[in-house]
């Protein structure tokens, strides 16, 4: 019983950390108007659909690295 409650939270869990990978995808901003902002996400762009909320995050620049 126990070895088939473990895979079972196995397999959930393989499952749904497959879905949060799926959705994550780099688009570049194309335009900006009027608060609405145009993004480009290549091949990708079929998986998002008209109404979807998204949540973007900003890249973040790395520091230049000194040397001595």
């Amino acid at each position: 019983m126990k070895k088939a409650l473990t895979l079972t939270l196995a397999l959930f869990l393989a499952m749904a950390s497959n879905q949060a990978l799926a959705a994550t995808t780099k688009c570049k901003i194309t335009a900006i108007k009027d608060g609405t902002i145009s993004l480009d996400c290549g091949s990708k762009a079929d998986t998002f659909k008209i109404g979807d909320e998204v949540k973007i995050r900003a890249a973040k620049k790395q520091k230049a690295i000194e040397g001595c």
